[in-house]
Protein backbone atom coordinates (compact mmCIF):
# COMPACT_ATOMS: atom_id res chain seq x y z
CA UNK A 1 0.00 0.00 0.00
CA UNK A 2 2.14 2.78 0.72
CA UNK A 3 4.58 1.75 -2.53
CA UNK A 4 1.56 2.55 -4.59
CA UNK A 5 0.64 5.55 -2.60
CA UNK A 6 4.36 6.87 -3.04
CA UNK A 7 3.76 5.59 -7.02
CA UNK A 8 0.57 7.55 -6.70
CA UNK A 9 2.34 11.06 -5.68
CA UNK A 10 5.32 10.98 -8.02
CA UNK A 11 2.78 10.68 -10.82
CA UNK A 12 0.92 13.59 -9.24
CA UNK A 13 3.80 15.41 -9.06
CA UNK A 14 4.48 15.70 -12.71
CA UNK A 15 0.97 17.46 -13.45
CA UNK A 16 1.44 20.38 -10.96
CA UNK A 17 2.51 22.27 -14.63
CA UNK A 18 -0.62 20.91 -16.91
CA UNK A 19 -4.23 22.55 -16.59
CA UNK A 20 -5.31 20.09 -14.26
CA UNK A 21 -2.72 20.38 -11.82
CA UNK A 22 -4.95 21.84 -8.86
CA UNK A 23 -7.20 19.27 -9.09
CA UNK A 24 -4.45 16.78 -9.02
CA UNK A 25 -2.99 17.77 -6.11
CA UNK A 26 -6.14 17.83 -4.52
CA UNK A 27 -6.99 15.08 -4.84
CA UNK A 28 -3.45 13.61 -4.28
CA UNK A 29 -4.06 14.98 -0.71
CA UNK A 30 -6.90 12.56 -0.11
CA UNK A 31 -5.39 9.90 -1.36
CA UNK A 32 -2.64 10.34 1.01
CA UNK A 33 -5.26 10.99 4.01
CA UNK A 34 -6.81 7.85 3.02
CA UNK A 35 -3.17 6.05 3.65
CA UNK A 36 -2.82 7.40 6.67
CA UNK A 37 -6.21 6.56 8.15
CA UNK A 38 -6.01 3.57 6.44
CA UNK A 39 -2.51 2.24 7.80
CA UNK A 40 -3.23 2.94 11.58
CA UNK A 41 -5.03 0.68 13.98
CA UNK A 42 -8.34 2.69 14.39
CA UNK A 43 -9.35 2.08 18.35
CA UNK A 44 -12.95 2.50 19.96
CA UNK A 45 -13.97 3.67 22.94
CA UNK A 46 -13.48 0.55 25.13
CA UNK A 47 -9.85 -0.18 24.54
CA UNK A 48 -10.29 -2.92 21.66
CA UNK A 49 -8.82 -2.40 17.95
CA UNK A 50 -11.23 -2.29 15.34
CA UNK A 51 -9.19 -3.96 12.86
CA UNK A 52 -5.20 -4.56 12.95
CA UNK A 53 -2.40 -5.04 10.42
CA UNK A 54 -3.90 -5.38 6.94
CA UNK A 55 -7.62 -6.37 7.91
CA UNK A 56 -9.46 -3.99 6.88
CA UNK A 57 -13.31 -3.41 7.30
CA UNK A 58 -15.67 -3.63 4.61
CA UNK A 59 -16.70 -0.17 4.78
CA UNK A 60 -12.53 1.01 4.11
CA UNK A 61 -12.48 -1.55 1.63
CA UNK A 62 -15.34 -0.28 -0.53
CA UNK A 63 -14.35 3.29 -0.35
CA UNK A 64 -10.94 2.69 -0.99
CA UNK A 65 -11.97 0.76 -4.43
CA UNK A 66 -14.10 4.27 -5.50
CA UNK A 67 -10.38 6.39 -4.88
CA UNK A 68 -9.36 4.15 -6.91
CA UNK A 69 -11.81 4.31 -9.51
CA UNK A 70 -12.15 8.12 -9.47
CA UNK A 71 -8.21 8.39 -9.65
CA UNK A 72 -8.17 5.94 -12.66
CA UNK A 73 -11.20 8.39 -14.70
CA UNK A 74 -9.14 11.42 -13.51
CA UNK A 75 -5.23 9.77 -14.74
CA UNK A 76 -7.12 8.86 -18.46
CA UNK A 77 -8.66 12.22 -18.57
CA UNK A 78 -5.63 14.04 -17.85
CA UNK A 79 -3.59 11.73 -20.01
CA UNK A 80 -6.18 12.94 -22.95
CA UNK A 81 -5.71 15.88 -22.38
CA UNK A 82 -1.39 16.27 -22.35
CA UNK A 83 -1.87 14.45 -25.86
CA UNK A 84 -4.01 17.22 -26.91
CA UNK A 85 -1.75 19.53 -26.28
CA UNK A 86 1.44 17.80 -27.40
CA UNK A 87 -0.42 17.56 -30.68
CA UNK A 88 -1.34 21.56 -30.53
CA UNK A 89 2.64 22.20 -29.53
CA UNK A 90 3.65 20.15 -32.98
CA UNK A 91 1.34 22.42 -34.50
CA UNK A 92 2.98 26.21 -32.52
CA UNK A 93 6.29 24.44 -33.63
CA UNK A 94 5.96 25.46 -37.37
CA UNK A 95 5.62 28.90 -35.75
CA UNK A 96 7.82 31.68 -34.24
CA UNK A 97 5.22 33.30 -31.91
CA UNK A 98 2.06 32.26 -30.58
CA UNK A 99 -0.65 33.39 -28.47
CA UNK A 100 -1.20 31.35 -25.49
CA UNK A 101 -4.13 31.65 -22.59
CA UNK A 102 -3.89 29.97 -19.11
CA UNK A 103 -7.15 30.01 -16.63
CA UNK A 104 -4.29 29.84 -14.11
CA UNK A 105 -1.91 32.29 -15.20
CA UNK A 106 -2.54 35.80 -16.67
CA UNK A 107 -2.86 36.72 -20.17
CA UNK A 108 -0.26 37.75 -22.37
CA UNK A 109 -0.46 39.15 -25.87
CA UNK A 110 2.38 36.41 -27.03
CA UNK A 111 4.96 33.19 -25.72
CA UNK A 112 7.59 32.88 -27.74
CA UNK A 113 8.21 29.38 -28.83
CA UNK A 114 10.98 28.14 -26.98
CA UNK A 115 8.64 29.60 -23.43
CA UNK A 116 6.45 26.60 -24.67
CA UNK A 117 9.26 24.04 -24.85
CA UNK A 118 10.65 24.52 -21.67
CA UNK A 119 10.87 21.70 -19.68
CA UNK A 120 8.44 20.66 -17.35
CA UNK A 121 10.55 19.42 -14.57
CA UNK A 122 10.56 22.34 -11.79
CA UNK A 123 13.82 20.76 -10.35
CA UNK A 124 15.97 20.97 -13.52
CA UNK A 125 17.78 23.91 -14.23
CA UNK A 126 16.37 25.82 -16.77
CA UNK A 127 19.65 26.22 -19.45
CA UNK A 128 20.19 24.93 -22.68
CA UNK A 129 22.96 22.06 -22.98
CA UNK A 130 25.85 23.15 -24.44
CA UNK A 131 26.21 20.05 -27.02
CA UNK A 132 22.41 20.48 -27.90
CA UNK A 133 21.89 21.74 -32.06
CA UNK A 134 20.82 24.96 -32.78
CA UNK A 135 19.10 25.86 -36.28
CA UNK A 136 20.92 28.67 -38.53
CA UNK A 137 18.00 31.24 -37.57
CA UNK A 138 18.86 30.77 -33.93
CA UNK A 139 23.00 31.06 -34.60
CA UNK A 140 22.36 33.84 -36.29
CA UNK A 141 20.67 35.65 -33.38
CA UNK A 142 22.66 34.75 -30.96
CA UNK A 143 24.40 38.52 -30.11
CA UNK A 144 28.33 38.16 -29.27
CA UNK A 145 29.50 40.98 -27.44
CA UNK A 146 32.57 43.63 -28.67
CA UNK A 147 35.70 42.24 -27.44
CA UNK A 148 39.58 41.99 -28.36
CA UNK A 149 39.57 38.93 -30.22
CA UNK A 150 41.55 36.22 -28.24
CA UNK A 151 43.86 34.71 -30.70
CA UNK A 152 44.87 36.20 -34.32
CA UNK A 153 47.27 36.09 -36.75
CA UNK A 154 47.89 39.57 -38.05
CA UNK A 155 47.83 42.98 -35.98
CA UNK A 156 45.46 44.57 -37.55
CA UNK A 157 42.66 42.50 -36.24
CA UNK A 158 43.13 44.56 -32.74
CA UNK A 159 43.57 48.18 -34.84
CA UNK A 160 39.84 49.17 -33.88
CA UNK A 161 39.85 47.58 -30.56
CA UNK A 162 43.51 48.93 -29.19
CA UNK A 163 43.97 52.79 -28.36
CA UNK A 164 47.63 51.68 -28.61
CA UNK A 165 47.65 50.15 -32.03
CA UNK A 166 45.70 52.14 -33.81
CA UNK A 167 47.96 55.69 -32.37
CA UNK A 168 50.69 53.65 -33.84
CA UNK A 169 49.41 53.34 -37.21
CA UNK A 170 48.86 57.28 -36.81
CA UNK A 171 52.47 57.69 -36.16
CA UNK A 172 53.46 55.47 -39.10
CA UNK A 173 54.38 51.94 -37.35
CA UNK A 174 54.55 49.37 -39.54
CA UNK A 175 52.44 46.67 -38.20
CA UNK A 176 53.03 43.91 -40.68
CA UNK A 177 56.72 44.13 -39.91
CA UNK A 178 56.27 43.91 -36.32
CA UNK A 179 53.86 40.98 -36.05
CA UNK A 180 56.15 38.73 -37.77
CA UNK A 181 58.48 38.73 -35.08
CA UNK A 182 57.78 36.41 -32.31
CA UNK A 183 55.89 38.16 -29.06
CA UNK A 184 55.81 41.30 -30.12
CA UNK A 185 52.42 41.80 -31.41
CA UNK A 186 51.48 40.35 -27.28
CA UNK A 187 54.04 43.21 -25.94
CA UNK A 188 52.19 46.18 -27.65
CA UNK A 189 48.75 44.72 -26.97
CA UNK A 190 49.48 45.04 -23.36
CA UNK A 191 50.97 48.64 -23.22
CA UNK A 192 48.92 51.47 -22.48
CA UNK A 193 49.51 54.44 -24.51
CA UNK A 194 49.11 57.25 -22.08
CA UNK A 195 51.06 55.48 -19.64
CA UNK A 196 53.69 53.56 -21.52
CA UNK A 197 54.27 54.64 -25.37
CA UNK A 198 53.36 58.34 -25.00
CA UNK A 199 56.35 59.34 -22.46
CA UNK A 200 58.64 57.95 -24.19
CA UNK A 201 57.80 59.67 -27.36
CA UNK A 202 57.75 62.92 -25.47
CA UNK A 203 61.81 61.89 -24.47
CA UNK A 204 62.54 61.36 -28.22
CA UNK A 205 61.34 64.63 -28.73
CA UNK A 206 63.02 66.01 -26.33
CA UNK A 207 66.55 65.15 -27.32
CA UNK A 208 65.68 66.41 -31.23
CA UNK A 209 64.41 63.10 -32.87
CA UNK A 210 61.97 64.61 -35.56
CA UNK A 211 58.02 63.23 -35.45
CA UNK A 212 58.47 61.75 -38.53
CA UNK A 213 61.14 59.45 -37.37
CA UNK A 214 58.86 57.97 -34.26
CA UNK A 215 57.50 55.46 -36.74
CA UNK A 216 60.50 54.33 -38.34
CA UNK A 217 61.95 53.41 -34.90
CA UNK A 218 59.69 51.84 -32.95
CA UNK A 219 59.28 49.71 -36.36
CA UNK A 220 62.40 48.51 -36.44
CA UNK A 221 63.10 48.48 -32.34
CA UNK A 222 59.42 48.48 -30.55
CA UNK A 223 61.83 47.88 -27.51
CA UNK A 224 62.01 50.97 -27.10
CA UNK A 225 58.59 51.43 -25.38
CA UNK A 226 59.74 49.14 -22.73
CA UNK A 227 62.75 50.87 -21.80
CA UNK A 228 62.32 53.27 -18.42
CA UNK A 229 62.70 56.55 -18.79
CA UNK A 230 65.61 56.48 -16.69
CA UNK A 231 68.07 54.31 -18.44
CA UNK A 232 67.52 55.98 -21.60
CA UNK A 233 68.52 59.29 -20.32
CA UNK A 234 71.30 57.99 -18.61
CA UNK A 235 72.50 56.74 -22.11
CA UNK A 236 71.94 59.82 -23.64
CA UNK A 237 73.62 61.20 -20.95
CA UNK A 238 76.91 59.42 -22.14
CA UNK A 239 76.98 59.70 -25.34
CA UNK A 240 77.21 63.76 -24.52
CA UNK A 241 79.81 62.98 -22.30
CA UNK A 242 81.80 61.91 -24.75
CA UNK A 243 81.69 64.81 -26.50
CA UNK A 244 78.93 63.68 -29.19
CA UNK A 245 76.70 67.12 -29.60
CA UNK A 246 72.64 67.56 -29.14
CA UNK A 247 72.12 67.31 -33.02
CA UNK A 248 74.39 64.16 -33.50
CA UNK A 249 73.18 62.01 -30.75
CA UNK A 250 69.66 62.78 -32.12
CA UNK A 251 70.88 61.28 -35.63
CA UNK A 252 72.28 58.31 -34.24
CA UNK A 253 69.19 57.61 -32.48
CA UNK A 254 67.18 58.11 -35.51
CA UNK A 255 69.35 56.42 -38.11
CA UNK A 256 70.08 53.27 -35.47
CA UNK A 257 66.89 52.35 -33.32
CA UNK A 258 68.82 50.33 -31.22
CA UNK A 259 71.10 52.47 -29.65
CA UNK A 260 69.29 53.69 -27.07
CA UNK A 261 68.77 50.12 -25.66
CA UNK A 262 72.66 49.29 -25.19
CA UNK A 263 73.83 49.79 -21.87
CA UNK A 264 75.98 52.62 -20.95
CA UNK A 265 78.93 49.96 -20.31
CA UNK A 266 78.42 47.96 -23.67
CA UNK A 267 78.33 51.61 -25.55
CA UNK A 268 81.38 52.00 -24.29
CA UNK A 269 83.37 48.66 -24.77
CA UNK A 270 82.71 49.46 -28.40
CA UNK A 271 83.65 53.06 -28.55
CA UNK A 272 87.12 51.65 -27.43
CA UNK A 273 87.07 48.67 -29.58
CA UNK A 274 87.20 50.86 -32.64
CA UNK A 275 89.44 53.14 -31.45
CA UNK A 276 92.49 50.67 -30.10
CA UNK A 277 91.75 48.38 -33.21
CA UNK A 278 92.21 51.06 -36.09
CA UNK A 279 94.40 52.67 -33.53
CA UNK A 280 92.15 56.17 -34.48
CA UNK A 281 91.80 59.01 -31.98
CA UNK A 282 89.11 60.21 -30.07
CA UNK A 283 87.83 62.97 -32.63
CA UNK A 284 88.51 60.16 -35.80
CA UNK A 285 85.98 57.61 -33.55
CA UNK A 286 83.01 59.93 -33.20
CA UNK A 287 82.96 60.70 -36.79
CA UNK A 288 83.04 57.32 -37.68
CA UNK A 289 80.65 56.42 -35.06
CA UNK A 290 78.76 59.59 -35.80
CA UNK A 291 77.92 58.62 -39.68
CA UNK A 292 77.75 54.91 -39.32
CA UNK A 293 75.98 54.74 -35.47
CA UNK A 294 74.77 51.01 -35.92
CA UNK A 295 78.53 50.24 -35.82
CA UNK A 296 77.91 50.02 -32.01
CA UNK A 297 74.28 47.90 -32.33
CA UNK A 298 75.60 45.17 -34.61
CA UNK A 299 77.63 42.22 -33.90
CA UNK A 300 81.82 42.99 -34.16
CA UNK A 301 81.98 39.54 -35.42
CA UNK A 302 81.79 41.12 -39.05
CA UNK A 303 83.58 44.01 -38.11
CA UNK A 304 86.59 41.94 -37.39
CA UNK A 305 86.42 39.59 -40.22
CA UNK A 306 86.77 42.67 -42.67
CA UNK A 307 89.34 43.81 -41.13
CA UNK A 308 91.50 40.95 -41.55
CA UNK A 309 90.39 40.51 -44.93
CA UNK A 310 91.63 44.32 -45.53
CA UNK A 311 94.85 43.48 -44.27
CA UNK A 312 95.58 39.90 -44.84
CA UNK A 313 93.66 38.62 -48.00
CA UNK A 314 94.13 42.33 -49.59
CA UNK A 315 97.32 43.11 -48.32
CA UNK A 316 96.22 46.99 -46.90
CA UNK A 317 98.49 48.33 -44.55
CA UNK A 318 97.24 49.66 -41.44
CA UNK A 319 97.89 53.24 -42.08
CA UNK A 320 96.17 52.56 -45.37
CA UNK A 321 93.02 50.48 -43.87
CA UNK A 322 92.51 53.80 -40.86
CA UNK A 323 92.27 56.20 -44.49
CA UNK A 324 89.58 53.86 -46.28
CA UNK A 325 87.56 53.51 -42.58
CA UNK A 326 87.84 57.25 -42.01
CA UNK A 327 86.34 57.63 -46.04
CA UNK A 328 84.01 54.81 -46.15
CA UNK A 329 82.70 53.51 -42.44
CA UNK A 330 80.64 50.76 -44.29
CA UNK A 331 83.86 48.92 -44.89
CA UNK A 332 83.59 47.90 -41.76
CA UNK A 333 80.02 45.89 -42.06
CA UNK A 334 80.25 45.63 -45.75
CA UNK A 335 79.73 41.80 -47.01
CA UNK A 336 82.72 40.07 -47.10
CA UNK A 337 81.80 38.49 -50.87
CA UNK A 338 80.49 41.57 -51.84
CA UNK A 339 83.83 43.21 -51.06
CA UNK A 340 86.09 40.63 -51.68
CA UNK A 341 84.76 40.59 -55.41
CA UNK A 342 84.84 43.98 -55.96
CA UNK A 343 88.48 44.19 -54.64
CA UNK A 344 89.67 41.42 -57.16
CA UNK A 345 87.98 43.02 -60.30
CA UNK A 346 89.65 46.55 -59.07
CA UNK A 347 93.04 45.22 -58.62
CA UNK A 348 93.27 42.28 -60.89
CA UNK A 349 91.62 43.25 -64.21
CA UNK A 350 91.65 46.79 -63.76
CA UNK A 351 95.64 46.92 -63.04
CA UNK A 352 95.02 49.58 -59.90
CA UNK A 353 97.39 49.38 -57.36
CA UNK A 354 97.20 49.71 -53.86
CA UNK A 355 98.02 53.74 -53.28
CA UNK A 356 94.99 54.27 -55.73
CA UNK A 357 92.53 52.52 -54.20
CA UNK A 358 93.29 54.13 -50.77
CA UNK A 359 93.13 57.70 -52.48
CA UNK A 360 89.45 56.44 -53.71
CA UNK A 361 88.11 54.05 -51.35
CA UNK A 362 84.58 54.75 -52.83
CA UNK A 363 85.23 52.28 -55.31
CA UNK A 364 84.98 49.73 -52.82
CA UNK A 365 81.32 50.98 -51.63
CA UNK A 366 79.75 50.83 -55.17
CA UNK A 367 77.91 47.72 -57.01
CA UNK A 368 80.05 45.24 -58.84
CA UNK A 369 78.43 45.33 -62.44
CA UNK A 370 78.26 49.66 -62.24
CA UNK A 371 82.34 49.22 -62.14
CA UNK A 372 82.35 46.06 -64.64
CA UNK A 373 80.24 47.97 -67.10
CA UNK A 374 81.83 51.01 -67.24
CA UNK A 375 85.05 49.55 -67.24
CA UNK A 376 84.21 47.36 -70.14
CA UNK A 377 82.70 50.10 -72.02
CA UNK A 378 85.71 52.72 -71.80
CA UNK A 379 87.53 49.53 -72.70
CA UNK A 380 85.98 49.24 -75.52
CA UNK A 381 85.80 52.86 -76.20
CA UNK A 382 89.96 52.97 -75.88
CA UNK A 383 89.70 55.34 -72.58
CA UNK A 384 89.99 52.72 -69.69
CA UNK A 385 93.14 55.13 -68.12
CA UNK A 386 93.23 55.67 -64.14
CA UNK A 387 96.62 56.87 -63.88
CA UNK A 388 96.96 60.33 -62.74
CA UNK A 389 100.43 60.65 -64.25
CA UNK A 390 99.14 59.68 -67.77
CA UNK A 391 96.80 62.15 -70.24
CA UNK A 392 93.13 61.24 -70.57
CA UNK A 393 92.96 60.65 -66.79
CA UNK A 394 89.68 59.03 -65.47
CA UNK A 395 88.97 59.64 -61.74
CA UNK A 396 87.62 56.74 -59.67
CA UNK A 397 85.58 58.24 -57.67
CA UNK A 398 83.62 59.75 -60.76
CA UNK A 399 83.82 56.81 -62.50
CA UNK A 400 81.22 55.41 -59.83
CA UNK A 401 79.27 57.83 -58.89
CA UNK A 402 78.57 59.93 -61.50
CA UNK A 403 74.80 59.27 -63.11
CA UNK A 404 75.00 57.49 -66.43
CA UNK A 405 74.04 60.35 -68.85
CA UNK A 406 76.75 62.25 -67.24
CA UNK A 407 79.15 59.44 -67.51
CA UNK A 408 78.67 58.73 -70.84
CA UNK A 409 78.90 62.99 -71.85
CA UNK A 410 81.71 63.91 -69.60
CA UNK A 411 84.08 60.62 -69.24
CA UNK A 412 83.23 57.97 -72.33
CA UNK A 413 82.75 61.06 -74.91
CA UNK A 414 79.27 58.50 -76.48
CA UNK A 415 75.52 58.80 -75.91
CA UNK A 416 73.39 56.86 -73.41
CA UNK A 417 72.38 54.66 -76.32
CA UNK A 418 75.64 53.76 -77.02
CA UNK A 419 76.15 52.74 -73.39
CA UNK A 420 72.80 50.53 -73.24
CA UNK A 421 73.64 49.09 -76.61
CA UNK A 422 77.14 47.86 -75.38
CA UNK A 423 75.17 46.84 -72.30
CA UNK A 424 73.64 44.21 -74.17
CA UNK A 425 76.04 42.90 -75.87
CA UNK A 426 77.89 42.04 -72.09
Amino acid sequence: MTSSCALLCLRCRSFLCSKTGATTWQYTTQVRHCTTVTSVATKIPNGFSFFRGNHRTNQARQRWKQQMLSYSDLTARNLATEAKEDKFTEELSRTDVVAYKSPLLPIRDAVSLKEIQMPLDLDAAAEFSALEEISDEEAVSISVPVAIPPASTSLGDYVDKSETLSKLVQLGVNLWKLEQRPNVGSMLLKLDFNKDVAPRLLFLKEIGVEDSRFGYIITHNPFILTESLENLQTRVNYLKSKKFSSETVASMVSRAPYLLNFSVKRLDNRLGFYQQHLNLGASNTRNIVARLPRLLCSSLEPVKENLKVCELEFGFKENEIQHIVIAIPKVLTANKRKLTQIFDFVHNTMKLPHHLITKFPQVLNTKYLRVKERHLFLEYLGKAQYDPALPNYISLDRLVSLPDETFCTDLALATLEDFYLFQKTL
